[in-house]
Formats: C-alpha cells, structure tokens, sequence
C-alpha cells in the first residue's frame, strides 16, 4: 500500500462506550484472515485520560481486530519527544491514572492537582465543604514546580483552575504570594483543544478545550496579559499529524512494504479538529517544498519545530505527499438541512489557530466509517 489511515475514534467508531455498528464492518476489510493489517493504520485520538495499551485493549474488543498499543496515538503521545522536561517537577492536571500517564511519556517527577492540593490545602478555597477545619501552616513542605502539563478536563475544574493559577502567578511557588512581574510564566504545555466532542448524549459534551478557554480567561483577567503555551498538541497541531506519520511510517516499516507511504487519510467526525488539522497539514505537506523551507517556523505556536521544541529529527522531515480529509456524519458533524443556506459554523477551534474557512472544508463527506474504507480503497484502486 502507498497509503495509510488515520482514524479518529470518539464520533467514527464509537459514541461513548457504544460502539458504532458501521465500525466492525470496515476493520474486515482492514485484516487478513490471520487478522494483519492490510494498510497501515493509526488511531490518532484527542483523549488523554488513559494508557496506549488501555486504549488499544478497548479497540481490540469493539472492532474484533487485534490492536497494538503501537497503532494508538493520545494526544499526549508526543511529549515523549520533550525530554528537557523528564527530569523536572511539573504540575500535571486531567484525569485518569495521571501519574501512570506521566511516568509512561518519561517524567520522573509529576505532582498531580490532588497531591498539590494536599501540600497546600488552604489554596482551595470555593467549595467551602472542602476548606480545613484547622487552619494550619501550609508551606511546611516545599512545592517547587517548573512547568505544567495539561492532559485533559479535569473533574473539579474551580480547584484545577484556582491551583494551576496559583502555580503560573508565582512562577513555580504555590502558596507564596502573587509576584507583580510573573510574565512570561513558567511553560505551560496543553494536550488535547477540542471545545466539544461526543458521548451518548444527543448533543456535544464540554472537552478540555472548554477548560482552557476558561483558563486561558482567567489568566487574562487577572494578569492583563495573554497565557503562553510552550506547546499544544493533539488535532488540530501539525506536531500531532508528523508525530502519527511517524507512527505509520514505521508500521511500515515493521511489514517490510518498500513502496513510500504517499497519502495520509485522516477519518474524523469534527470539522474543527479532524478536518482542519488534516487540511492544515496536507498544505504544510504541499509548501513544506518550496524554496526557503525545510525547517523554520511552526504555524501553529509561533515556535522553531526543530530547536525551539526539540523535535526529534524524523519527525522534522515528513515523508508522505499529502492528507486528504474525509468527514463522517455520525459524530459531531451532521449534515446541514436542505433548506439552511450553507454557512461557516462558528470557530470551535484554539484561540491560537488562526481561522481560515479553506481548512473547515473537507475532501470528501461520506455518511459513516465503513463508507470511509470503501471510498479510500476506490481512490486508490486497491483490492485487498
């Protein structure tokens, strides 16, 4: 095969638990009868509160096709690359086994909203069930912190806000006062920007986008002045769509199939994330060979993507020709009545992505995932 597939899973093959009927119908067309993949293949997944190999198990089970953890890309699976921060005390907010998470990606010393919450329990004040009946000293223990990690939504979002707050105004010092010159803050590097994504519910949930928004907000109104991401990955960043490159390249690698992977055909159900981030990189894709680029600056952050982030070198020097974007209806997106004149939604996406209508329209609508399989195996007259 000279093309490989990047799924989406929330909206595309499962809502919530459920799964959806068209996705076990499209992984047999997908394996052999020793149950090998045919193509090579990637789930690229905005969640971040679990484990590849949790992840993989589950997708195993609901497409009754063995996965790998290797084919499972979570939104933080990229900052294993970030090595200049493994060996730092960093501030790590979502939900799930963070801790787990954390040592998994490479970092040695993570504090989670909990932990901090215990070390310095006079710091969470709005729920007034939750304040100390004793007030006591709470900087008996030093909390020296040097960067925070944001994995996903956390639960109790007035405590994460109130303490990450807390951490960015006192440049790593929780419990000490607010400084007056606290700008630029420690880094800060966030995973996962989807404003929505969908469960069993009729309509979108919050993501952790809703989160940032919130926090980004607060900063702001506080400080005056705009947070700062070191990085953000996850759909839509083009780190995310080089690093499941990568991914699908050594998966073929791994087959020994000599013919280059060309095309990336990224299935999702959210124009906001899954179409704009194939549609952002597929341009990056067409321009990257241009005169004057091959390396330089990442649309995305305003950072270098080779020194600036430490990149590691593959990832700087994708492969494949272009991504082609292919959009299901059995998510977020629904098809628009025919008596609604055709407009652009609203941009759902990070205030730091500069929206262009161009990256919301997709290459292809096909009504569910099994359509999706059988329209890119037309495309590229493959039979298995």
């Amino acid at each position: 095969p000279s093309f490989g597939f990047l799924f989406d899973i929330d909206g595309v093959l499962v809502r919530g638990k459920t799964p959806i009927p068209a996705a076990r119908t499209a992984f047999q067309k997908l394996v052999n009868s020793q149950g090998q993949f045919l193509v090579p293949v990637v789930f690229v997944t905005n969640a971040g509160n679990c484990l590849r190999q949790k992840k993989a198990d589950q997708l195993s089970h609901l497409l009754g096709v063995p996965i790998s953890q290797d084919q499972v890309m979570m939104s933080h699976s990229p900052l294993r690359m970030f090595k200049r921060y493994h060996e730092k005390c960093v501030l790590v907010s979502g939900q799930g086994p963070l801790l787990d998470i954390a040592q998994d990606l490479g970092f040695c010393q993570p504090i989670t909203i909990d932990t901090l919450r215990e070390k310095r329990p006079l710091l969470d004040a709005v729920d007034h069930d939750r304040r100390p009946s004793v007030l006591l000293h709470d900087c008996s223990v030093p909390v020296v912190l040097t960067a925070v990690v944001l994995f996903g939504e956390p639960v109790r979002w007035e405590t994460s806000l109130q303490l990450i707050i807390d951490v960015l105004l006192t440049s790593g010092y929780p419990g000490n006062p607010y400084q007056q010159e606290n700008h630029p803050h420690i880094p800060v590097l966030a995973c996962n920007m989807d404003l929505m994504w969908v469960a069993e519910a009729q309509s979108p949930r919050f993501g952790h986008g809703t989160f940032m928004v919130c926090l980004e907000n607060i900063y702001k109104k506080i400080t005056g002045k705009e947070l700062k991401y070191e990085v953000l990955m996850g759909k839509p960043s083009r780190l995310t769509y080089q690093y499941a490159e990568h991914l699908i390249r050594a998966q073929a690698l791994q087959r020994s199939w000599e013919q280059p992977i060309q095309t990336l055909y990224a299935v999702g159900d959210n124009v906001m994330t899954d179409v704009y981030g194939a549609n952002l990189y597929d341009r990056y894709l067409r321009q990257r060979c241009g005169p004057g680029t091959g390396t330089g600056t990442d649309t995305d952050t305003g950072t270098d993507t080779d020194t600036g982030l430490g990149w590691e070198p593959e990832l700087a020097r994708p492969a494949a020709a272009r991504c082609t974007s292919v959009l299901v209806c059995t998510g977020v997106y629904s098809p628009p009545a025919p008596s609604h004149s055709l407009t652009h939604p609203a941009f759902h996406g990070h205030r730091d992505f500069g929206f262009d209508p161009a990256l919301v329209e997709p290459d292809h609508i096909v009504p569910d995932v099994d359509a999706a399989v059988d329209l890119v195996f037309q495309l590229e007259n493959f039979a298995p």
